[in-house]
């Protein structure tokens, strides 16, 4: 253990000092009407618009790792993000969806191979191997690979070297990394397909919120929930009074919940001021895709921003859209260089856009280069 964190350490200092990951402390939010925002106590952080761990370090080592998560930590992030599906015992694990064929060794497992099976979740219908058809313990044997490998094909070097964490470990190490690195690491927790679980008598709303409650994460400022899913983020606001919700959102169609009972707002119609009003009845944050802030023109080329980080503001809601990205495939057209979708391109620029934009926060899949973005926009940096 010691001489893997001594090799991330000078991984992590290569690209970011240490030094400069010292908190201060972000200026408190003005008093709301809103549910959770008057209860909830101030956090500290890292002042300026505040960095999430988007399923950790995911443009370094597989995503929902313990090796993507610690070195987030490390790079800068404020916040780590897992997202949560159920296995077939009810327990709550962090994987990108509750197919697992692109994100685990499964494949490579035979006494598993007759689990591969089709369903339909949301909608769609997959052919995959399933979390909610496997114990803990089953999960357990398996080993996280890149499920990004022809753009992120340096992760693929790490495949194999990590469980698949509960959300229950997550915790544990958001608490190691608070004390280890001397300020205060917070969670982001996603319900995945929350309609669906409950629809096969697996809802995850309340094993999130008693796990949140019995490491004292519901207070304090250390958990933000988030789901597509309104009324995913009600139960959890109701069972978790004084945590921040945040609503994602997409840049088309419906949260599943809508499609579902034919009923409730389309994204679109979330993102419009009375809607954003409605929003702010449930939530404090919304998460809109990025592309919604800033709406690329008809070339792909970055535009200019629209009226959302003001009409949310005008709401009382903080904006953290999603997701940043390195590659040029994650980047505006005349912010690339050259052709190869996975070289970089100019991300900083894409940072300083939205800065200027007023967002309040970001994930992000390259922490350190969202901290120095933000450095660089508060003029932190000589």
């Amino acid at each position: 253990m010691i001489r893997r964190a001594r090799a991330l350490a000078a991984a992590a200092a290569v690209l970011v000092p240490v030094a400069a990951l010292a908190a201060t402390t972000l200026p408190a939010a003005s008093p709301s009407a809103a549910p959770s925002a008057q209860a909830e106590p101030a956090m500290t952080v890292a002042r300026g618009p505040l960095i999430i761990g988007h399923r950790g370090a995911s443009g370094y080592r597989p995503e929902h790792t313990e090796g993507s998560y610690e070195l987030a930590v490390r790079m800068g992030a404020d916040f780590i993000e897992p997202d949560l599906v159920a296995t077939k015992d009810g327990q709550l694990v962090v994987r990108h969806e509750n197919e697992i064929g692109g994100t685990t060794d499964v494949a490579s497992h035979p006494e598993f191979a007759s689990r591969r099976t089709t369903k339909t979740v949301d909608g769609t219908k997959i052919t995959d191997w399933f979390t909610e058809d496997f114990t803990l313990a089953e999960i357990k044997t398996l080993r996280a690979v890149e499920r990004l490998p022809d753009i992120r094909q340096h992760n693929t070097l790490y495949n194999g070297r990590y469980q698949v964490l509960t959300l229950q470990e997550v915790i544990d190490l958001a608490k190691r990394f608070t004390r280890e690195y001397h300020r205060k690491i917070g969670i982001v927790p996603e319900t995945k397909h929350p309609t669906y679980f409950r629809s096969i008598g697996l809802p995850l709303e309340n094993t999130v919120a008693a796990t949140i409650r019995r490491n004292g994460f519901d207070k304090g400022g250390r958990t933000v929930v988030q789901s597509f899913e309104p009324s995913s983020l009600r139960i959890l606001h109701k069972a978790l009074p004084h945590v921040t919700v945040l609503q994602c959102m997409s840049a088309s169609g419906s949260p599943y919940d809508t499609v579902a009972t034919g009923q409730g707002p389309t994204f679109a119609e979330m993102a419009e001021p009375a809607g954003l009003k409605t929003v702010r009845t449930y939530a404090d944050w919304i998460g809109p895709e990025k592309a919604m802030v800033v709406p690329p023109k008809a070339d792909g080329s970055l535009g200019t921003p629209g009226p959302l980080v003001r009409d949310a503001h005008q709401a009382g809601l903080k904006v953290v859209p999603y997701t940043f990205r390195n590659e040029n495939k994650y980047l505006p057209t005349d912010l690339r260089n050259g052709t190869p979708l996975g070289d970089y391109g100019q991300s900083f620029k894409e940072y300083d856009a939205y800065f200027k934009a007023g967002i309040d926060g970001m994930f992000t899949d390259n922490s350190d280069t969202a901290f120095r973005a933000r450095q660089d926009f508060l003029g932190e940096r000589s």
